[in-house]
Parts: C-alpha cells; structure tokens; sequence
C-alpha cells in the first residue's frame, strides 16, 4: 500500500465498551491537570520563568466555529474552558483564539502551517485530516505529557487515545499525537410527534425508513433534512449504506476488491431513492441550515452525529428537545452485515510541534479535560465525555440517553469513510464522487474517480 497510514475505524469496538464503562459513574477523575481548575505545569518550569521576569506568554487556539456568537452548547463549553485558562493564570499565561468555520477550517488552518504560524493548540478531527500534520511534523507528540502527574490515568482508558495514537511512520516517532475532548456517535434523530402523527414507526431496516417516510410526506411533512452541500454530511449516509451493504473497507483497502464492488453501487442507489425525501434545498443548504430545519420543526428526521445535541439544545424553543427521538441507522434487508455498528468520532486537540510555549499549551488542553469541562461535555453538550469524571445524567440533555443506548448496542464502531481513507484528498474524492451520484449520475459512473484515485495512488 502506497499510503503510509490506513486508519478504516476511528476507533475500536473496545472504545465503546472503554468509554461507557467509564461514563457510568466511575469515580471522578479530579482536575485533570492538578493545580488551579484543571491547569497545572505540566511541564514544569515555564509558568514560573515567565511570571518572575513579568512577562506573560501568549497562546494562540484555533476551533471551527466563532466562540463569541454560536449558540452551538460544545462551542460555550470550548470559550469557557478558555475564558477558565486566562482567569486562572491571569499575568503568567494568555490565550487568544482564532476563530473560523467548518467549511474553511482547514484551509485556513493549513494556510498557517504552510505559513510557519501554525496555532500553538488547534483542533482536529482524527483520520486523514490528522493525519496530514502528524506526517508531517506539524503536530507534537505529547506522551510525555500524558504520562506527566497522572495525566493520562484521568481518561476512561487507552482506548479513546486509539484515533491519535500513531506508529513509527510519524514524522516525530511512534506515539499519542491528540488529546480527545469528547465521543460522539452519528444516529437518526427525528420528532416523535410528526412521527406519531402521520402513523409511522421507528424504522429497523431501510425499507422500513423508507416507509415511514412517504407516511411523513403523505401528510405534509417533509421527512428527511440533511446537508448535501457539506458533502461530508451526504458521505455520512453513504458511509452507513456501503456499511450496512456489507462492505469491508479493509477489503477495498487491500485490493480484495474495489469501488466498483456491487455493494457501493447499491449504496449509490439507495442515496437516490432516500433523496426523494430530503428536503428541496438540500443541494445548497449547508449543514447548519439543515440541522436548523430539524430543531426548528420544518422536517421530520436528521441523520447526524450526537454533536448535534449542542446545537438542538442550545438553539430550539422551550420544549422541542422532549419531542426529540433517536433511532440507530436501520439494517439493509438481506444483508449480512452487523446492523450494530456506529459511525463513532472525537473532536480532538493537537499541539504545534513548533510552539515556543509548549507549557502553557499543555496547560491550556488541559482545561479541555478537566472536571468542570466534561461534566459540562455531558450535562450541557450532550455528547459523551472522555474522562472518569462523574455527571448528573438527570440534567443531561434527554437526547444524550437515547445516543448511549445506542452506542452501548453497538458491537464495534468506525469511521467517517471521507476520514478513514488515509489521506485528505481520497476523502475529497469520495465525498464529491457521492454528489454526484446524489446529483443524479449513474453510480457505476460517479464512483470512477475514486476507483482512479485509488488506482494510482493506493493499490500496488
């Protein structure tokens, strides 16, 4: 193989047995960096250098998504975990942050690495995109910080280090290249009462979602919202249904076979037909519009990553988080594959191997980690904390339940199949290859570029 990583799972089965073990009232994890709120001098020294002499060093972070202005509740809980870290070492340490969007994240993000400016903490999502700054050098290896103080016996296991962990492919060495702040799973969620009132049930199979969606259309609503204009949001989908087909991408990694495999071709199919009920703006609506459609009551079901919660919470009228349900993504009839598996990822930070404050950086993530940070990760953010930090499950968003049962029913989990390529431009490739097919182009036609790519760049 060409690529020098393949990661085809995010994370591991035992990932989702590690975490929820940890979730279910282990004991508290204590501030995850020791010292004032979870900060703590990891690596010892550099806080008190830089306050003896009076000089306060400044920190940059970078997030998709604007600190100051998104109701999303992930993105309060990242400005508070800030706003903690300058309180506490107000005179010794200061971050500021750059703020952007999803849609650009990266691309900015690479134009400053490019730069030579790369952020002292940055946020990342493991797979390809990771891939490309442990590579490449831009990102730190941070065992030793880890293993500094007990940091790492803070996390519910090993296991939520598996999307980071790296071998001595890496620029910098085998090791732990991003901390985890959170899990997340991608699920069905949708409104119980369009659903109770157009007579349709939880469906178990695509068939059966396909039934309960003429039932929504049939009675005015409009079943399906989703985001073909982010294409990673229509390859989500697409992931699931080559999945549930019972495709092994293993076995589309090691040649066993291709792209052309008669499981993704119907996959392509199934994505025409389901689109029949999406919404009729969904070739331009990005992903916040179409999540906005949902908790705003204009379509009846999401197909998306528990990290929705935030924005449903944070964002809807009083009430409607109660109507919400979640569903895992049905079973394909006929198929042998698992039916239990999810779609699983971790926003996750990394640190600039080129920092001149690796210190205060260190400190700063661990803010992320902290007590106070995942109980809110949980109690307020809904999504799945990283940490053995104990939680009031009776104030947590209702929908962050419904998300465990499903994850706990999962016997394995993987990845984005855009993140689990090995490279961000295979990715590119397959997320516009689905496009296309949702544009209307014959399957068999639409996947050539990716059998291409794969051709000339993967197989031997």
């Amino acid at each position: 193989m060409k690529m020098k990583k393949f990661l085809s799972l995010a994370m591991t089965a035992a990932l989702s047995v590690s975490v929820l073990a940890g979730c279910d009232g282990g004991a508290a994890g204590g501030n995850a960096g020791g010292g004032n709120a979870g900060g703590g001098n990891a690596g010892g020294g550099a806080a008190g250098g830089a306050a003896s002499s009076g000089e306060v060093e400044e920190i940059q972070f970078m997030v998709w998504d604007d600190l100051n202005t998104s109701s999303d509740l992930i993105t309060k809980g990242y400005k508070d975990s800030i706003d903690r870290f300058n309180a506490d070492y107000a005179g010794v340490y200061h971050c500021t942050p750059i703020t952007t969007n999803l849609n650009d994240y990266y691309t900015q993000l690479n134009a400053l690495v490019t730069g030579g400016e790369a952020p002292d903490v940055f946020i990342v999502s493991p797979g390809a995109n990771l891939n490309d700054y442990v590579y490449n050098g831009t990102a730190a290896k941070l065992d030793d910080y880890l293993n500094a103080d007990g940091w790492k016996q803070t996390f519910t296991s090993d296991a939520v280090f598996a999307g980071g962990t790296y071998g001595d492919d890496a620029k910098n060495g085998a090791g732990i290249y991003a901390i985890p702040l959170n899990i997340a799973a991608a699920c069905v969620f949708y409104n119980t009462e369009m659903f109770a009132d157009a007579g349709a049930d939880v469906p178990k199979t695509y068939d059966e979602l396909l039934t309960a969606c003429q039932k929504l259309q049939d009675k005015g609503y409009t079943p399906i919202t989703i985001s073909a204009g982010t294409p990673w949001c229509l390859s989500m989908v697409a992931g699931y249904l080559c999945d549930r087909n019972g495709l092994n991408l293993n076995e589309v990694m090691d040649h066993t076979t291709d792209w052309m495999d008669p499981k993704v071709i119907n996959a392509g199919k199934q994505i025409q037909e389901l689109s029949q009920y999406f919404q009729k703006t969904a070739a331009g609506d990005d992903n916040d519009i179409a999540t906005a459609a949902f908790y705003n009551g204009e379509a009846a079901i999401l197909i998306q990553g528990s990290w929705a919660i935030g924005q449903i919470n944070g964002s809807c009228a009083e009430g409607f988080a109660d109507k919400v349900g979640v569903f895992a993504f049905p079973a394909v009839s006929g198929s042998s594959a698992d039916p239990n598996r999810v779609i699983a990822k971790s926003d996750s930070l990394c640190m600039s191997a080129t920092s001149q404050h690796k210190d205060a950086a260190i400190a700063l993530m661990k803010y992320f980690v902290d007590d106070t940070a995942q109980k809110y990760t949980a109690e307020q953010g809904g999504k799945i904390p990283v940490t053995k930090v104990q939680y009031d499950e009776t104030v947590a968003p209702p929908e962050l339940a419904y998300v465990m049962d499903v994850f706990k029913n999962a016997n394995a989990t993987f990845g984005f199949y855009n993140e689990s390529l090995g490279s961000t431009e295979a990715g590119d490739t397959f997320d516009k290859c689905f496009v296309e097919i949702f544009n209307g182009k014959e399957p068999a036609d639409a996947l050539k570029p990716i059998q291409q790519y794969f051709e000339e760049n993967v197989w031997e």
